[in-house]
């Protein structure tokens, strides 16, 4: 992608953009809720559907001329539904945390009781965290893991549904490295007569992909982003069971936004086509061999990783026994040319800004075509640049040994 328009019309934003693809090319970008999507995908984003208004949906706009946008949205849906095997799904959510909160405000009143997983044992703002829409407008009840296993304990969260009696239960995490078991928490949210929503923003590609169990047919109300694993734009989608479409869809339009962003949609429609070819398949299945090669790495170097390994993407590293805090090993890494973000663990007894742990992923160097013997490599690096966290001299030459590795595996 050549970028001549933009280098003739705004030179300051393509030399910024020029060193955003040098950086991307020469590092290595580990953060678990980022990806890289294909060339195709990007065109679709910027191109012509960006400039239509389309308020409505599909034969029934409030403007003219969207018969063509009606084409992409109809297609995005329809891919969408053969992706998950829903019964209906809405793909004009402007991102994940709109989605949630659209699902909440046709489901449910304000002050209305439902279940999401603490924030700093791995759920998302939105499941509920006091700073968020979602635990001012509701009354949040909080679950989190097992202090011992580090493991969703659904005897516990049955426990606390039978008590508190939600009218939703959410579940789906940002930093929970095994498989979530979507039938159990449907299960507790019928006995107590909720409705069960799942967020799968960071597992949907490993879904669509077979190496994580899926929320349907069980789960009620499903939302998710659609860039992460599933590596396309930075959009958002709510699938649910046709007995729900009608409230969710009136909520997303005109409930909480007006026009969709129609060169996302047309982006969506693209990845998720990319998303139903066999190779995909591949691709997810790597991900996760990648993950799993990427924590014995760290393991054999000495770190403790939070419920011992991973089943997914996301590794999530306890650095106490390095004596060195989540900050202090983002800066060093970084330094280093490697992208991570610090991040609680269960039961921290550090706070949010500093924590103890750091968050790992692999969806970004397997799109680059990375495989097992890299991610041994990768593991070695970040336990050299955490050993020499004050040593700059040291950790600029283990940036050289990253730009090596990277090179054989350009992203654009």
């Amino acid at each position: 992608m050549g970028y001549e328009n933009l280098k003739r019309g705004d030179k300051v934003v393509y030399a910024t953009m020029l060193k955003e693809i040098e950086r991307v090319n020469t590092g290595l970008e580990l953060i678990p809720s980022e990806n890289f999507p294909s060339e195709a995908t990007l065109e679709a984003l910027g191109s012509v559907f960006n400039d239509k208004y389309s308020e409505g949906y599909p034969g029934k706009r409030y403007y003219g001329g969207n018969k063509f946008i009606d084409v992409i949205e109809n297609l995005a849906i329809e891919r969408a539904k053969k992706l998950f095997g829903a019964e209906h799904v809405n793909v004009q959510p402007y991102s994940g945390s709109p989605a949630n909160m659209e699902v909440y405000l046709a489901l449910m009143n304000p002050g209305d009781t439902f279940m999401g997983m603490k924030l700093d044992q791995g759920g998302h703002l939105t499941h509920g965290h006091k700073v968020s829409f979602s635990g001012k407008l509701f009354n949040a009840v909080q679950y989190g893991v097992n202090k011992e296993t580090e493991l969703l304990d659904y005897d516990e969260i049955r426990k606390t549904a039978l008590e508190v009696r939600p009218k939703m239960i959410v579940c789906g995490a940002t930093a929970y490295p095994r498989e979530i078991d979507f039938k159990a928490f449907h299960e507790i949210a019928e006995e107590v007569g909720a409705i069960s929503m799942a967020d799968i923003a960071h597992i949907a590609g490993l879904i669509v992909g077979g190496v994580h169990q899926s929320p349907f047919p069980y789960i009620d109300v499903v939302t998710t982003t659609t860039h992460k694993t599933l590596r396309g734009p930075r959009g958002a989608m709510i699938m649910c069971k046709e007995r729900f479409a009608k409230d969710i869809d009136a909520t997303v339009f005109p409930g909480m936004q007006g026009g969709p962003h129609d060169h996302v949609t047309a982006a969506m429609a693209v990845a998720f086509g990319e998303a139903l070819k066999p190779e995909f398949k591949n691709y997810a299945r790597q991900i996760v061999k990648n993950a799993r090669a990427l924590a014995e790495s760290l393991m054999e170097n000495g770190f403790r990783l939070v419920t011992g390994g991973t089943d997914n993407h996301l590794i999530l590293v306890d650095l106490r026994s390095k004596g060195v805090t989540g900050k202090e090993a983002e800066t060093a890494l970084d330094i280093a040319g490697i992208t991570v973000n610090k991040n609680t663990i269960p039961y921290d007894p550090r706070k949010p800004f500093d924590p103890s742990g750091i968050r790992l992923g692999t969806p970004t160097v397997t799109t680059r075509g990375m495989r097992e013997a890299e991610m041994k490599q990768i593991g070695k690096f970040i336990t050299a640049a955490i050993d020499a966290k004050d040593n700059r001299e040291k950790l600029e030459e283990i940036r050289q040994e990253v730009k090596a590795l990277c090179q054989p595996f350009p992203v654009y």
